[in-house]
Formats: structure tokens, sequence, C-alpha cells
């Protein structure tokens, strides 16, 4: 892998959550990084810790019941688990942006879309009430929601979807943040308005010259817009590479199994239709995961020996590395 300095770098990091379930392993153990200007997704199924990791990232893990409990994240050089409450508020928002997945939710209700993004230039940038309420007006306008003078007084409940999730990322962007972390930013939206929110986040990205690391369950929204791809199954790294790499040489037999779901116009059996291949079973719990590869009761690939020990990520081509018996030349 290259060891060159990353505008982001998250070395061993666990983070748990205690309850009286048990100890649920929710992020166990990943390294991941994030380069300047590099779009990086991340993908898996519900529950797999993709949004635990961003949320590990910004300090924004409810304690308790959850808790970090090993690791580092390195961001231009700063340890941020060393930082104060204080100093992680000063980078949050102006450095590290964050775009959640449901836009309705993310934007308070009894303040205006203007309020909401001029606070941001108020908070961050110490601007005038009036300098700010500009900029925000400039914000929408960049996002392309049209008439911004008028659309700055109307509340969340007076747009639409689409809308609303425009002005999030409006307001992720105003401070023009080195990294925008965007956590399923198109699902809760419909199929044409999700395409034109990834468009305008593709061409923001050139704009504002920001990283992004895109977490997701869709392949095909990572296959149009990230470089790098990094797939995770039960709070693990399985699999980690170029974009182009991943589709076309899948190595762990999850990631082929993602791929394999993923519908396809040109294929047709003689009985019309291709079906759908699915991966058999469920997401293990994260309260009761085995000794071994957690992937191994749905692994059509498994062997006598995925079920004792979990294997390591081993590199097995440039900047590829994969965490498979399969792989590790046992």
């Amino acid at each position: 892998m290259d060891h060159q300095a990353h505008l982001l770098e998250v070395k061993e990091l666990k983070t748990y959550f205690f309850t009286f379930e048990g100890v649920a392993k929710a992020v166990d153990d990943i390294s991941i990084h994030l380069d300047k200007g590099e779009t990086l997704g991340l993908v898996g199924e519900s529950g797999c810790g993709k949004s635990v990791t961003a949320l590990s990232i910004m300090r924004l893990i409810p304690e308790p019941p959850g808790r970090i409990v090993n690791g580092k994240i390195l961001f231009d050089g700063v340890k941020l688990l060393d930082l104060t409450m204080k100093q992680m508020r000063d980078i949050r928002g102006k450095r590290i942006s964050m775009i959640f997945q449901e836009p309705m939710i993310s934007l308070n209700p009894v303040f205006t879309i203007g309020d909401q993004i001029s606070e941001m230039f108020i908070l961050h940038e110490n601007c005038s009430k009036r300098e700010s309420w500009e900029r925000a007006v400039e914000m929408l306008r960049a996002v392309q929601i049209p008439s911004p003078e008028k659309r700055v007084h109307e509340y969340p409940h007076q747009l639409s979807g689409g809308m609303c999730q425009r002005a999030i990322i409006a307001m992720a962007l105003s401070c023009n943040p080195e990294i925008l972390i965007a956590d399923e930013p198109s699902t809760a939206l419909d199929v044409t308005i999700q395409a034109q929110i990834l468009d305008l986040m593709v061409q923001l990205k050139e704009d504002f010259d920001a990283a992004i690391m895109l977490i997701t369950h869709d392949l095909g929204v990572i296959a149009e817009i990230a470089q790098r791809v990094v797939v995770m199954y039960a709070g693990k790294v399985v699999e980690e590479g170029q974009t182009i790499t991943i589709f076309e040489e899948p190595k762990h037999p999850y990631t082929r199994g993602l791929l394999k779901s993923i519908p396809k116009l040109q294929e047709r059996s003689r009985y019309g239709r291709q079906r759908l291949q699915e991966i058999s079973g469920i997401v293990p719990s994260l309260y009761e995961l085995s000794p071994g590869c957690s992937f191994y009761p749905r692994c059509p690939e498994s062997m006598a020996m995925c079920q004792g020990s979990v294997p390591e990520l081993v590199d097995i081509g440039k900047a590829h590395r994969v965490r498979c018996w399969l792989h590790s030349g046992h």
C-alpha cells in the first residue's frame, strides 16, 4: 500500500456498543485512508459498520452506549481522538462536513433554510448576519435551487425531499471543507432525484476540490463516481481496491455476491429476464459473531478453516487488499 501522508487515515479503529444484550462490535479493527481530492466508496449491507465508521471520524458516537475503544484517526496529521470537544467542533462543519441520509430529519423544522445555512458562516467564519445571509443565497444558487432569494425564507416542510437534500449539501459545503462524508445521500429520494443529487455532488467536488467519502449499499453509484472502494462486512474491511479492479477482478466471495446482485439490462435467459442472484442467509448479529470469518455461514466457497479464525487483510496486488482464506497463502 502507498505510505504517503494521507489527508485522512483511520488506523485499527474499534467502536463498540455496550448494551444489556452484550457488546456489539459495530466497527472491529478497520484501517482505511482518504487522499486529497479523492472519492472513496464505503459499501456493504445495512449493519456492516459503514455509518458507525463515519460517526466515529466525526466523533458523534453517542456515549453511552457507544465508545471508541481503540485506534487512531488522523486528519491532516492531527489526532482527532485527542482533541477536546470544542476543538472537534471547530473542525466539524468547517474542515470535515457530513451529509446524512434523511434530509427532513437533518434540518431543524422551526428555522428557515437561510437561518440554518447562514449559521455556518457566523459560527465558523465570523461573518456578520447580513454577509452570512448573502452567502447562504449564493450556496443555494451553487446547488441549483431555483429562486434562492425566495427559498432562504422558507422552512424545511415547504421544500421537497430533493430540495431539502440540496439545502443540506449547501450547508455541508458552505465553509469549503476538505472532506465531505456523505452517508447514503440519495437513498430517501426517488430515482430521478437521486441521479440529480449524485451529479450535483460530482460537480461540486470539482468546484470545491473536496475529498468525498461516499457511504452506500449501491454499487452502481460507486461505479459512477468513486475512484476507490472499501467493502465492509460485519464491522470489518473484507476487500479494498481501485473501483475498476474491484468490479473487474473481485476477490472476496462477498464482493462477488454483491456484484452479482446488481441488475444488468443486457442479461436475459432463454426464458426472458435473467433472475438476479442473491446472497443467501442474513447478516450476522454483531452480538454473536463467530470466532472465524463472519461471512462463513453465507459463503459458497467456505472451507473448514474459515470457522476457526479470522483471516488477515492481505495485499494481493497494487493497492488491492482482501480478507479471505482463499488468498491468505494457507
